[in-house]
């Protein structure tokens, strides 16, 4: 079948069904932004959520951006060079991204220690009731352990509860502190190391406890603190690692 193909006016549209670039981004147009939008996302480390958010509004600022250049007659890949000059390489906006979700990162690290760091100072009270014999050597040894570990969480959640007013309410007024996410990571590493112990001597503890089943639930949750924080600093640890943009207030 044989027809009249489609009139481009110079620009890249096509008049045969009324529709052209300057309306909208074709499949072609959107490889290209999609391209930048990939690159991007790989460059991005944080939490799922605020990197998703950051990522999806590069994506909509650059394509409102190409459409608006190909409206006024711009070639498109002459408006996307414009658009990404505009907006800079996906590396330098990663750089000035990262900073936030190293921020939101450190948050969430000082959420989770803030929350799980209490378990640490229920096994101290459940490792001295524990009912073993006063004689053994185990309850004594266990008693010495958890008050050290107990300490270490006071320290661990005043620090996070810092954290929280400083990348919080006081962002608003005052810069975030640029190594406080790297702090943050090692104090969320520090406790879950106390976390770790506190399951092994729990266990330990349990063995000779008389009521052994509740001993034995308080090690179940402090293996459990330990995994959620130890994932939360692992990932703050990278991402203080990476290079990023100025401080930002939250």
């Amino acid at each position: 079948m044989t027809g009249t193909p489609p009139r481009d006016d110079g620009h890249g549209r096509d008049h045969a069904d009324g529709r052209g670039r300057a309306g909208g981004l074709g499949d072609a147009d959107g490889d290209l932004v999609e391209e930048y939008v990939t690159e991007l996302d790989a460059l991005l480390r944080g939490p799922a959520r605020a990197k998703s958010r950051l990522v999806e509004e590069a994506r909509d600022g650059l394509t409102e951006t190409v459409a608006a250049y190909t409206r006024e007659g711009e070639p498109y890949e002459r408006a996307v060079h414009r658009a990404v000059a505009e907006f800079g390489s996906a590396r330098e906006l990663a750089g000035s991204f990262q900073r936030e979700l190293t921020i939101a990162q450190a948050r969430h690290t000082a959420r989770a220690v803030a929350l799980s760091a209490p378990f640490l100072l229920a096994c101290w009270f459940l490792v001295r009731n524990t009912g073993a014999p006063q004689d053994s050597a185990v309850p004594r040894a266990a008693h010495l352990l958890a008050t050290h570990l107990a300490t270490v969480a006071g320290a661990a959640v005043l620090l996070a509860a810092a954290t929280l007013a400083a990348t919080g309410t006081l962002a608003r007024h005052l810069p975030v502190p640029h190594r406080l996410p790297l702090t943050v990571a090692w104090t969320g590493t520090t406790a879950s190391v106390s976390m770790a112990v506190a399951t092994l001597a729990l266990a330990t503890a349990s063995v000779l406890a008389e009521n052994w089943p509740l001993t034995a639930a308080a090690c179940a949750l402090a293996a459990a603190s330990h995994a959620l924080v130890a994932g939360s600093a692992r990932a703050c640890r990278r991402c203080a690692r990476l290079p990023s943009g100025s401080p930002v207030a939250m």
